[in-house]
Order: C-alpha cells, then sequence, then structure tokens
C-alpha cells in the first residue's frame, strides 16, 4: 500500500490517498460537472482519502440526485474529491492535486460515461 499526499491550489486543504497499485483507472468524466472542470479521476475506497488539514476550507457541491458529493476549496476554488453517485462508497479524487503527479504526462486517459448511468465505461 502506497499513501500519497494532495492538496489544492492555495494549500488550504491537505488530504492522503492510499493507493493499493498506484494510480490506476485513470479516467475523466462527462457529466454536465466533470466535462465542465476536465478534471482526470481515480478512486480510491471511501475509507481510503483522508483529509488531513482543512477540512473546514471544503466546500459541498450537490445536484441533481443529491448522491454524490463534490469538494472544492472555499479559497482556491479547486475541485479535490468527491464521493461517487455510481458507487458512494467509493471517493474520487483529482489526480492533478496529487504530489508530485503532472498529469500532461499521464497519456491517454479514458473517458466514464457519468452522463447517463454513472462511470461504467472507462475504456
Amino acid at each position: 500500500m502506497e499513501t500519497k499526499q494532495g492538496s489544492c491550489h492555495c494549500g488550504a486543504v491537505v488530504f492522503e490517498v492510499d493507493l493499493a497499485q498506484g494510480l490506476e483507472n485513470l479516467r475523466r468524466c462527462n457529466c454536465s460537472l466533470c466535462s465542465r472542470k476536465g478534471s482526470i479521476i481515480a478512486s480510491v475506497p471511501v475509507e481510503g482519502l483522508r483529509v488531513i488539514k482543512g477540512e473546514e476550507m471544503l466546500t459541498l457541491y450537490q445536484w441533481n440526485t443529491k448522491t454524490a458529493k463534490h469538494y472544492f476549496c472555499k479559497v482556491c476554488g479547486i475541485y479535490t474529491h468527491h464521493q461517487r453517485r455510481s458507487n458512494p462508497s467509493q471517493f474520487g479524487f483529482n489526480v492533478a492535486c496529487i504530489t508530485g503527479v503532472n498529469p500532461f504526462d499521464l497519456g491517454e486517459i479514458g473517458v466514464g460515461d457519468g452522463a447517463s448511468q454513472g462511470l461504467l465505461n472507462v475504456n
């Protein structure tokens, strides 16, 4: 198990993710929110992501079914993570927030169909 740290742009929010096999199943999502923010997402079980600094600096955004919970830094506006609609036992997290990861070096990224059914087809 590898633990990586990530943060928002201003550093007000810092989190850790436990990665069993490194960054895997990287994807973008075509839902109305994710397609606008353009983030590369990976997922971990809910217990595999911990906000270690600045939880009070997070703001929550929900819409439609209010199942998914999208978290953003109140200061800089960066999306850090979300509890997934298609699998509420997982957090999706913004890969670009992980220390030492350059999202432009990750190659081709699949797109999940969050617009219709959640992230089912990621290749």
